[in-house]
């Protein structure tokens, strides 16, 4: 009909990777535009979905239905090119990302632009406005006891900048210190329609989707969590996005954290990194307790140290992840872990042979440091390890779950749980960690970095290492020369992340490579053609029928995997 455009459709439907051509009413042809939530009739049903293109050209001869209603604004067409780009790179579906990227609350008018100049915001320190001073991406390594409100409020000065925090609570703490500061700030989902009409958005990981007025740059706050990668499919992580992001709009990308991840470092354009003044009194002292010679077993979980800190008047949280705890085995002559030949992953037992099964890497029930035949199993969760400290300290220990409520938390001087505790608690003097070996040596790729964020998380909890109330980190290990634990001595997070990309160099994990995981029914189906291949190599099956895909980087990867059935 004359006068109606073509609207390009993709539907909010889960199992349809399709996109749809409808048309788009006169009375609608104000109100519809690239992103916008509309409601059309798809096999004889009404569906939601977005406008991903206008103007789009039909193929012939088919009669279009028409758009039966606008329901809201949406994002924006840069953002559906980003969704695209990410939909393809973690190979998943556009629908998925585009709801992520859409507003919380329906709104159907675009807003007027905000009335009024710009505010006005207090100056910065020079060292921290240098990192938002060119295109490009730019890391920088503040110490866990050092404040990010600077640099949240260098970002809202440059104009309509994406803030991304690791948490919903972190971006309402930094929202709303920065709205104290006279900024303009809507947090990212809820505030969709003023974002749009002016201001900076911050948000947690989905906050990297939103939309805004005139992107001036991006900040990232403690790229290095692991909350901002999406555990759904498509798994984009907040952090490569923000990358992508500012380099289609030519702007800065900043990535914050007291532990830059490998992956960040390899794609920094360049680093800022404190003097190491600053850094050691950003950080706590970390004391190695070497439990190689203590008995395998209930009596190898505390130290002298450690009962010499729970019988003090300070307050001690106790981190102890007991999960495959019951697996995890030492020698009994000389205490070391029972560890694959190149020590970076735990072994199992497994019909009378020593396993590791992501690798395949197998041997008889025999250390590999002494060669020892008697090996013990270190057995000992969470509630057993309250019960005798209490014993130790002589008063009750909180035993913490995610469940536990924070007042309950907080009547107790020590408290003991999984890592999760080092989320539910508001302060502390000292924080242990029973036994980190669970963490250096699991039978992941980035085992030792998400150790080293623990140790993080741990350190900003307790603070630094000056005045009266200095914090304390001490950690009971059987690995006391693993690069985690000396990089967190020397309060030097730069040694461990050199380290690091050298083991991972070595292995081709990523970043040097890119990897994806097959699983499902159809794993073997979609990977066993692919062996064919030069540019991937496939990597399985294990045992629970999983598969590995490795390619030389991201793109290739994304490419090969775009074409699979």
């Amino acid at each position: 009909m004359t006068g109606e455009r073509i609207a390009r459709i993709v539907p909010d439907v889960s199992g349809i990777d399709k996109e749809f051509d409808y048309l788009v009413p006169v009375s609608m042809a104000d109100t519809v535009g690239i992103g916008s939530l509309v409601r059309v009739e798809l096999n004889n049903r009404r569906i939601g979905g977005w406008v991903v293109e206008l103007d789009a050209a039909a193929p012939e001869g088919l009669s279009l239905r028409p758009v039966a209603k606008i329901s809201s604004i949406g994002p924006s067409g840069e953002i559906i090119d980003l969704a695209r780009w990410a939909a393809h790179r973690w190979a998943g579906r556009l629908a998925s990302i585009l709801r992520t990227a859409s507003p919380e609350r329906m709104t159907v008018d675009r807003p007027a632009a905000a009335i009024g100049p710009d505010p006005v915001l207090p100056e910065v320190d020079p060292n921290v406005a240098e990192a938002f001073d060119q295109p490009g991406v730019t890391v920088v390594r503040v110490p866990p006891a050092g404040d990010l409100a600077p640099y949240v409020l260098a970002a809202a000065r440059t104009g309509d900048a994406v803030i991304v925090a690791p948490s919903l609570a972190d971006a309402r703490y930094h929202g709303a210190t920065l709205r104290r500061a006279g900024g303009r700030i809507h947090l990212a989902g809820r505030d969709f329609a003023s974002g749009v009409a002016g201001g900076s958005m911050i948000g947690a990981r989905s906050g990297v989707w939103a939309t805004v007025r005139s992107l001036s740059a991006v900040l990232v706050l403690d790229e290095h969590d692991e909350s901002l990668q999406e555990e759904r499919n498509p798994t984009w992580h907040a952090r490569d996005v923000a990358i992508e992001r500012a380099r289609r709009a030519g702007v800065p990308c900043v990535l914050v954290s007291p532990v830059p991840s490998v992956a960040a470092l390899a794609a920094a354009d360049r680093v800022i990194v404190p003097s190491r003044a600053e850094e050691r009194r950003g950080w706590p002292t970390v004391r190695i307790a070497d439990r190689r010679r203590a008995e395998p077993g209930r009596g190898g979980l505390f130290s002298p140290e450690l009962v010499d800190l729970v019988r003090s008047d300070r307050r001690v949280v106790c981190v102890l992840n007991r999960k495959g705890r019951a697996r995890m085995l030492a020698c009994a002559s000389c205490g070391e872990l029972v560890r694959t030949l190149d020590g970076e992953h735990l072994m199992v037992e497994v019909d009378g042979r020593l396993v590791h099964p992501p690798s395949g890497e197998e041997r008889p029930l025999v250390c590999a440091v002494c060669a020892g035949t008697s090996l013990k199993r270190l057995t000992l969760g969470v509630g057993r390890a309250a019960e005798e400290l209490a014993a130790l300290a002589g008063e009750a220990v909180g035993d913490v779950t995610a469940e536990t409520p924070i007042e309950e938390i907080d009547r107790h001087r020590i408290v003991v749980g999984t890592e999760a505790v080092l989320h539910r608690t508001v302060r502390a003097d000292a924080v242990v960690f029973l036994d980190i070996d669970q963490e250096l040596l699991a039978a992941r790729y980035r085992a030792a970095e998400q150790a080293m964020a623990l140790i993080a998380r741990a350190a900003r909890l307790v603070g630094g290492r000056q005045g009266p109330a200095a914090g304390q980190l001490l950690v009971q290990t059987r690995s006391p020369q693993h690069r985690v634990l000396r990089a967190a001595v020397l309060a030097d997070p730069g040694r461990f992340a050199a380290d690091e990309a050298a083991v991972r160099a070595e292995a081709r994990l990523p970043p040097t490579t890119a990897l994806a995981e097959i699983s499902g029914t159809g794993a073997g189906e979609m990977v066993e053609p692919l062996r064919l291949r030069i540019d991937v190599d496939v990597i399985g099956p294990r045992d629970d029928g999983r598969y590995l895909l490795r390619a030389a980087g991201a793109d290739e990867l994304a490419d090969v995997l775009a074409t699979t059935r």
